[in-house]
């Protein structure tokens, strides 16, 4: 397809926050390729707050909630003049590609998996090796993707915008003294990904006390019991944020203006790395392939067990192990030998 025939492209954004974040690359190699289209991605309503300020994303649509036939075809018939000449289906799921069936586009390319290659004009097979599917670093996995209709790499890596006005009110919030580590304890994917809330603040503890840490305390709003177990058993105090700061533009402009993230494997991990700030990533239950990049800087602290990694959201065996067996020692000497390297900490 020559870009002069391309004048209206859908992307169907991945469901995650931080597979979102990665589908990054892909989306600006659509906008590289295809200079004069109109570039619409559709997502959940969390990842198009994600995506909001990336100035080359000309529209942005807010899919409903997984429902019935009916409404997804009422959605398509939304979507379908924007969406004339190109879609391409991030996600994996047959759903997905169904609803890139019923908007009609003259091209629809997503990878060939649970049967919906029939939906699509173009079904790449994803990454294989003996046979199975094999994972890919996700960043990789998108740019293959839209490879097959000519969008190539800049190498620039994961990208996100920021609103001034967030940006300016959390380097109001975050003024002072020391470094500003950012923690988040929570995993929408389930339990299974999260780190001892007790372990946390015992981290949190032990920063400030022996670096003169400030520690910022991020989580989504339907964590509000990983957030009051963390400050319950911390000793020291967090940085207190007002309401209107728990958006995901705010917590964007809050992890910018960060020395330091210490996290699950979850979507602040990702938000980190646009933002090219250091992370140290807890790791249990899900493969390092999916996310193990070049744009990352820190330290991924992983557990090899035979059980891992399982890809469950609730740990099937009951113990917990590849979480728990990670120790508050090794993620304080991990946080340690990042904070030199921040600029502008002050000890």
């Amino acid at each position: 397809m020559g870009m002069s025939e391309v004048r209206h492209i859908l992307a169907l954004a991945p469901n995650w926050l931080g597979d979102t974040v990665m589908c990054t690359p892909a989306l600006r190699a659509l906008r590289l390729n295809f200079p004069a289209a109109r570039l619409t991605v559709a997502a959940n309503p969390a990842c198009c707050d994600l995506l909001e300020d990336l100035p080359w994303i000309d529209g942005l649509y807010r899919l409903l909630p997984k429902s019935s036939l009916l409404p997804l075809m009422r959605q398509a018939k939304q979507l379908s003049p924007i969406a004339g000449d190109l879609t391409v289906v991030f996600p994996h799921s047959f759903r997905s590609a169904l609803l890139a069936r019923f908007i009609g586009s003259k091209q629809r390319i997503g990878y060939a998996r649970d049967g919906r290659a029939p939906l699509l004009t173009q079904a790449p097979a994803p990454h294989m090796e003996g046979g199975h599917i094999s994972p890919l670093y996700m960043v990789d996995e998108y740019l293959e993707l839209v490879r097959a209709v000519g969008a190539g790499d800049d190498g620039a890596g994961p990208e996100l915008g920021l609103r001034e006005d967030l940006a300016v009110r959390a380097a109001s919030l975050l003024a002072g003294e020391g470094p500003l580590v950012a923690f988040a304890p929570g995993a929408a994917f389930g339990p299974s990904k999260r780190w001892m809330p007790e372990a946390y603040a015992e981290v949190a503890d032990r920063l400030t006390e022996r670096y003169g840490a400030r520690c910022l305390l991020l989580t989504g709003p339907e964590e509000g019991d990983t957030r009051d177990a963390v400050q319950r058993q911390a000793r020291v105090p967090f940085v207190e944020l007002p309401q209107e700061m728990e958006s995901i533009g705010a917590m964007k402009a809050l992890i910018a203006h960060c020395d330091l993230l210490i996290c699950n494997d979850s979507g602040p991990r990702h938000i980190a790395v646009a933002f090219k700030k250091p992370v140290v990533c807890i790791m249990g239950p899900t493969s390092p392939a999916h996310t193990r990049g070049p744009y990352e800087t820190g330290v991924v602290l992983r557990v090899d067990l035979e059980c891992s990694p399982c890809q469950k959201p609730v740990c099937p065996l009951g113990h917990h192990r590849c979480m728990r067996d990670i120790t508050p020692d090794q993620v304080v000497d991990a946080a340690a030998a990042q904070l030199p390297a921040c600029q502008g900490c002050s000890r």
